[in-house]
């Protein structure tokens, strides 16, 4: 890797609707709020591809600026009391990772963005590691990383980050207000860090006002699963502070830990509540994407004529955010960002992938990563918007009016949109209201732009195949994960989401279960065939048995909750003022994917070469193995096998089909899985070269004698 001189662009936004060679005002220009870019680095990638040859990668931060007094940017929480430089502008750094052809003159004209899962590249595209992504070199896209989340702690190289203000009173004062997570330990521990929550370590926490947990608003309670009553823990037995079995409670002071007399225990979950101060506004990472997205993609030069790295070379813009930051782009587009300065788009398409919920980063005291389940974060914040995309779509709850794409309608910049489901969506993420109506008895019509592919019996994280399944009996019930994964199916469905921006051309129609035909369906509802009588290898390779599956009908319900006056629903914006929030008694009817009461797997959607020749039954869910809680497996799926022969099945009393039923020879297997794979091609939910290696994957894969 070599180092380069820094190098600094400054750009007035508000120019990059303008032509190549339009002039601005010089007092206009000097008005506007400007990008400065600063790259640290420059190396060249490994490998030649096709046509576009090679690649290069940029490292480096983008600071910028947003303009309190711009009405696009008034919905920002808190962004008129953050402070301002001798401009009036608020300031953000975004720290960012750039892919490109080294001769732009090569590049097809679209610009990826990846958006990163709590400053984490998720999907950074990578050939040398999986040789299918070399389809987005060879296609000549741009792929750009930049941060959007304000509270990363920069923990790692790799991580990136956006630095955004902090809210302070007009003079200056620190704010403060109500804030409330949940610490849930997964062993016995003398303290636990904050913030808390499904995802710690992975945010920086708000600090409390002071230490002294005797003070009125400062509360620390317990509780089994999400519905038993709290019970309060004595103010004298925790602590703001660090402590260890050498330091034992009260331990050292300190803001980010919470110190527990005895210890946590991991049986319970803790809820804690306490007054923080310095709240971050957190919007600004909305107007960060939107306008360095729109920088590299619409701008030519800056104030001192230097180019844009990407100038002329691109145009369409395509964001991809995967879970978490699938959320964000929905909320992105929700909350209206997805117009430009300039008034035109910033993405032309969107693919939100296994991304059932909107993002909590439009709140005081924000908390851009948090999760929720069923027993954890279950009141967290991100699931009070709507489901629906339909601008006109009313909520049969709540009565409000409007959907994702009500603001975009507005405005004409509506982009091409795709919403990617795993099953761990329906069960654990509340899925199924994108889908239906709050009664569950209605199947919602999509907008024209809306297309939503549910990924057949698989699970949030989507890994896939039997060697990633992991059996911890202490943990989870079933052995964890599912062997269907959908890593090669969004590919292919990413490839049809550019072709529909650039070329027009129609993507495959939605792949989901639906209230009309049987296949989308309250819990109860489900059909199992009977599954027992298998083992699977623990951590240590020992063979151990799986239980015989017993279905329990848990799930993740959502209520419409009240966190007070201040705090806009409709939004997830403003200032919650009722912690933990009100539950008021009104429930989404929540549906999910019908399965084959034979196989197990689901009915709906688009069945990877996993599900059309499968060797047991992945199942969307997983349950909590400790006796007394009640909870699904934090975002994992379960396999149970098929048995090998028709006569241990009989044996056992399983009721689905072995594997020689199906495939009758391990030659039959491999058949059925070129078969699959020449489908799916067929279909366009899989790329050839991808089909070809699953083949194969198949042909080394011995399952019969």
């Amino acid at each position: 890797m070599t180092l380069l001189r820094v190098r600094t662009w400054s750009v007035a936004l508000a120019l990059l609707a303008c032509s190549a060679g339009a002039q601005a005002e010089s007092a206009a220009a000097a008005d506007a709020p400007r990008i400065t870019l600063e790259i640290t680095s420059r190396e060249a990638l490994p490998g030649r591809y096709g046509k576009v040859g090679r690649y290069e990668k940029l490292t480096g931060v983008v600071h910028g600026e947003v303009d309190p007094r711009d009405a696009r940017n008034a919905l920002i929480q808190d962004l008129a009391l953050a402070r301002t430089n001798a401009r009036g502008m608020v300031e953000y750094a975004s720290e960012f990772v750039m892919l490109k052809p080294q001769d732009m003159r090569r590049a097809s004209g679209t610009l990826r963005y990846d958006a990163p899962n709590r400053g984490n590249i998720l999907t950074m595209v990578d050939p040398v590691r999986t040789p299918g992504d070399a389809v987005f070199f060879e296609r000549g896209m741009v792929m750009l990383y930049a941060a959007w989340q304000g509270d990363v702690p920069k923990s790692s190289p790799q991580r990136l980050t956006l630095t955004v203000p902090v809210a302070y009173h007009p003079d200056g004062s620190s704010i403060t207000g109500s804030y409330r997570t949940e610490l849930v330990p997964e062993a016995n521990a003398a303290a636990m860090p904050l913030p808390g929550g499904a995802f710690n370590n992975s945010m920086l926490p708000y600090a409390p006002v002071e230490l002294d947990t005797t003070r009125p608003g400062q509360t620390l309670t317990r509780r089994v699963n999400e519905g038993d009553p709290r019970e309060p823990i004595a103010a004298g037995d925790w602590a703001f502070a660090r402590c260890s079995a050498a330091e034992p409670f009260p331990g050292t002071p300190d803001p980010a830990s919470i110190c527990l007399r005895g210890g946590f225990d991991p049986r319970y979950l803790y809820e804690l509540v306490y007054t923080a101060k310095d709240p971050k506004v957190m919007g600004v990472g909305l107007a960060a994407l939107r306008d360095v997205v729109s920088f590299f993609r619409d701008a030519r030069t800056d104030g001192a004529g230097h180019a844009n790295p990407l100038a002329g070379h691109i145009r369409h813009a395509i964001a991809e955010g995967t879970s978490q930051s699938g959320n964000a782009m929905k909320t992105f587009m929700h909350l209206g960002f997805n117009q430009s300065l300039g008034g035109g788009r910033v993405f032309d398409g969107i693919y939100a992938q296994v991304a059932a919920r909107l993002a909590n980063f439009n709140t005081r005291f924000a908390v851009a990563g948090s999760g929720g389940g069923l027993r954890t974060d279950h009141t967290a914040f991100g699931h009070m918007a709507p489901r629906a995309f339909d601008p006109d779509y009313v909520d049969g709850l709540t009565g409000r009016k409007g959907g994702l794409m009500t603001r975009c309608a507005a405005t004409g910049t509506c982009p091409k949109f795709f919403l990617g489901l795993s099953g761990t969506e329906f069960w654990q993420l509340q899925g199924g209201p994108a889908l239906s109506d709050a009664s569950g008895t209605r199947d919602l019509q999509q907008p024209d732009e809306v297309r939503i592919y549910y990924y057949a019996s698989s699970q949030h994280g989507g890994p896939g195949g039997t060697e990633n399944v992991r059996f911890r009996p202490a943990q989870d019930v079933y052995p964890g994960g599912t062997a269907v994964q959908f890593n090669d199916t969004f590919r292919a469905l990413f490839v049809a989401l550019e072709d529909w921006v650039r070329a027009g051309t129609p993507p495959p129609p939605s792949q989901i279960p639906r209230i009309a035909d049987g296949t989308l369906v309250a819990p109860e509802a489900l059909r199992w065939p009977t599954m027992r009588g298998l083992s699977w290898p623990d951590a240590a390779g020992r063979p151990v048995p799986i239980p015989a599956f017993e279905y329990r009908g848990w799930i993740n319900r959502m209520s419409v909750l009240d966190f007070g006056p201040a705090f806009r629903a409709q939004d997830e914006s403003g200032i919650a003022t009722r912690l933990p929030p009100l539950d008021t008694g009104r429930r989404y009817a929540m549906r999910v994917p019908q399965v084959d009461p034979h196989t197990g797997l689901a009915r709906a959607g688009i069945h990877s070469v996993e599900a059309r020749a499968p060797l047991g039954t992945s199942i969307e869910f997983n349950y909590v193995a400790r006796p007394g809680i009640e909870d699904l497996s934090n975002l994992r799926g379960s396999f149970i096998p098929f048995h090998a022969t028709e006569a241990a099945r009989k044996a056992a009393g399983d009721t689905r089909p072995s594997l020689e039923s199906l495939y009758g020879s391990q030659q039959g297997y491999v058949r059925a899985v070129r078969k699959a794979a020449s489908e799916l091609v067929a279909e366009r939910f899989l790329l050839p070269r991808d089909a070809e290696r699953l083949v194969e994957e198949a042909e080394k894969r011995q399952i019969l004698p």
